[in-house]
């Protein structure tokens, strides 16, 4: 295993409790619409994906790491996971990582996205040594797609359906293939959504491998009220082990993931409390 992995909590699960990551709030804009996903930025009580109780930008996001890592000498990692996409806000993304890497030449760097608009930043990305970015593929199957996003925009236009689907599928598998060409370590996130792609996470699995993805995420759906799929129960454990093992059979799996907010700060699971106070006082610079 190589230094990257041995120092990324999320990548080695014999170091997450050893090392912390902080993510920065930057992107607050989506291109796709999930049926199961409500963006609300005040919900501090909340630890799931999507939220955060402020947003940056690239300066405030600079200020916040600095502060961040005065606090916590044991952060190996500076990610952007959101709340929205970060390459539905390439010019906020883009710059927060110039930024950092310019200061922090040896922290690694990584970033969550669905994968629709990342290509076109891919050469930047290596150059900037990106070491790891996840992917959130829920289906490889336009039609299953289509039950899971109800909204893609692409290009300034607006897509539904299978249409939307496929779209956001030929998009994530091409940045798969690119990334692992520039050597930069893939991880495929997927939302297990009971009687939607439960039976079709293993075909997940096998194509993201073909790819040359490193590892898998099968995340349980979290109950979100007021959203598409607030009436589907979230998966039960024997759901979520049977579809972890099935998809096993084909790519390595994560099984700590414990659904980092956008503004997560510290160990995996013990988040710093005091970050919320740094976040507000560096968006109020």
């Amino acid at each position: 295993m190589n230094i990257e992995l041995l120092n990324h909590p999320c990548f080695n699960d014999k170091v997450r409790h050893i090392y912390g990551r902080v993510h920065l709030p930057v992107a607050p804009k989506c291109n796709i619409q999930c049926n199961f996903c409500d963006r609300r930025y005040d919900c501090v009580n909340e630890s799931r994906p999507g939220v955060t109780s402020n947003l940056l930008s690239p300066y405030q996001a600079l200020c916040f790491l600095d502060k961040v890592m005065e606090r916590n000498t044991n952060i190996s990692v500076a990610g952007i996971a959101g709340p929205g996409d970060p390459f539905a806000n390439p010019d906020e993304t883009m710059e927060t990582l110039r930024l950092i890497r310019n200061k922090y030449p040896d922290i690694l760097l990584c970033l969550a996205t669905n994968g629709l608009n990342i290509l076109p930043y891919i050469e930047e990305l290596s150059k900037l040594k990106i070491g790891h970015v996840t992917i959130t593929i829920n289906a490889i199957d336009p039609e299953i797609g289509a039950e899971i996003y109800s909204l893609v925009t692409h290009d300034n236009r607006l897509f539904t359906g299978k249409k939307g689907a496929a779209i956001l599928l030929e998009n994530q598998l091409n940045a798969v293939s690119e990334l692992k060409r520039k050597g930069i370590t893939v991880k495929i996130n997927t939302i297990i959504i009971p009687g939607i792609n439960d039976e079709h996470i293993p075909e997940i699995a096998k194509k993201v491998s073909e790819l040359g993805a490193d590892v898998l995420n099968c995340i349980p759906l979290y109950h979100i009220p007021n959203t598409m799929f607030a009436d589907i129960e979230e998966p039960t454990n024997e759901m979520i082990r049977n579809v972890r093992a099935k998809a096993a059979k084909y790519i390595p799996q994560m099984y700590h993931c414990v659904r980092c907010r956008a503004d997560a700060v510290g160990i995996l699971g013990e988040d710093d409390p005091e970050a919320f106070n740094i976040l507000d006082e560096c968006a109020n610079m």
